[in-house]
């Protein structure tokens, strides 16, 4: 097993368990979702999503989210491979991690039944690079769950993380005339309560 891949393990069963421990609200990965768009040949746009997602939001608004980069879905086999090997490089770098704050306040108002948007300021780790970017949510609660989804897509520029290599990678395997590296993101995220 790849040395790298095994330590991914064990960092994400300490997540999981540190999930457990520190969580107000458990993210429902079934019914949660990270979807992105490629545009390939500058006319043909595919949605794409991943399905292996872990994480919490705490009492003091921290959010920690783990995405599973070898759980891209492309709904096509190969593609999904490719995207596993030559884009994301999963052997290497398993998993992206998001890191943000959401403010009390915010909490306590949906806790009220109240809808709030508002911009997020998000650490994506992604591919070895870590940066910041400002993300804009709508964040509302439906009884014993709460809901953080996109108020509009974020664009996640490859080349701001290492990809856009893996991107010409795709473009030449596949034999097209472009992909776009400027990939629109969205989020649909829904927690669980967790009792105290």
């Amino acid at each position: 097993m790849n040395k790298r891949v095994a330590i991914a393990g064990i960092l994400l069963a300490g997540f999981v368990a540190c999930t457990q421990a520190m969580a107000q609200w458990e993210l429902d990965s079934e019914h949660s979702a990270i979807n992105f768009i490629s545009v390939k040949n500058a006319a043909i746009a595919e949605t794409h999503s991943f399905g292996g997602l872990v994480g919490y939001i705490g009492k003091s608004g921290t959010v920690q989210l783990n995405i599973d980069l070898a759980s891209v879905e492309t709904l096509i086999p190969i593609r999904n491979e490719r995207m596993r090997e030559l884009l994301f490089e999963t052997a290497d770098f398993p998993n992206a991690t998001v890191v943000a704050e959401i403010d009390p306040a915010i909490l306590a108002e949906v806790a009220k039944g109240g809808t709030v948007s508002t911009e997020v300021p998000v650490r994506l780790s992604l591919h070895g690079v870590e940066d910041e970017l400002p993300v804009p949510v709508t964040v509302f609660s439906d009884g014993g769950s709460l809901s953080v989804v996109s108020s509009r897509p974020v664009i996640i520029n490859a080349a701001d993380y290492g990809l856009a290599a893996g991107v010409e990678a795709l473009r030449k395997i596949a034999g097209l005339n472009t992909i776009s590296t400027a990939v629109p993101v969205t989020l649909n995220l829904h927690f669980s309560h967790v009792p105290q």
